[in-house]
């Protein structure tokens, strides 16, 4: 199953299996388990697997991670955002300004490689030596190349009760991120015909 690292940032915020919802990111511990989840799609920005996260750098993935979920918010309107966000949703010119400057934080050029025999390959390099920076830079270059890539298009915040998680929308009148969310969803809506149809007398069926 393919995997974007802008969705796995955005995904950190989820639904705990009990009714509430459940941050990865509260901890600094947390946050180091996410870096650490992430090393195949970090390989060639940082040694994701040897990093641990302090407080610090913790609160600037949660700030972009809130500049990123405004952004998706954005992107699935009119549909509705998730609901985790209602409250505090970033203004969404603030989100892109903040995305923007964080991915600016890094200087990367492009080299190419093209050895005796085989094909030509490139690969970016970075002037940065602070991993912290390079990090976060990364977490925002990949959200920049998501949000516009054709991926966005099929970009969807999940309709099942209680879910806040965003997905990409894989097959047809996809709703729901999981399985398990489109089994709730059934439950919730048969639940809702049961209770309309008892309370206005009429037998459901």
């Amino acid at each position: 199953m393919e995997r974007w690292l802008a969705l796995e940032l955005a995904s950190t915020i989820r639904h705990d299996g009990d009714g509430g919802v459940t941050d990865d990111l509260a901890t600094a511990r947390g946050a180091t388990r996410w870096i650490h989840a992430q090393e195949d799609l970090l390989a060639g920005h940082v040694p994701a697997g040897e990093m641990a996260a302090d407080d610090g750098l913790r609160m600037e993935i949660i700030e972009l991670r809130r500049a990123v979920r405004a952004l998706f918010a954005r992107a699935v309107s009119p549909a509705p955002a998730s609901s985790a966000d209602v409250r505090q949703l970033m203004p969404s010119d603030q989100a892109l300004a903040h995305l923007n400057t964080v991915a600016a934080r890094e200087t990367v050029v492009p080299q190419l490689n093209w050895p005796p025999e085989g094909a030509p390959t490139a690969r970016l390099l970075s002037a940065q030596n602070d991993p912290r920076i390079r990090l976060v830079a990364a977490l925002a270059r990949a959200a920049i190349d998501f949000l516009s890539s054709p991926q966005c298009e099929q970009l969807r915040a999940c309709a099942a009760p209680r879910c806040v998680r965003y997905f990409v929308k894989s097959h047809g009148r996809q709703e729901w991120c999981k399985p398990s969310c489109g089994n709730r969803a059934r439950a919730a809506r048969h639940y809702q015909r049961h209770r309309t149809a008892t309370d206005d007398g009429s037998i459901p069926f």
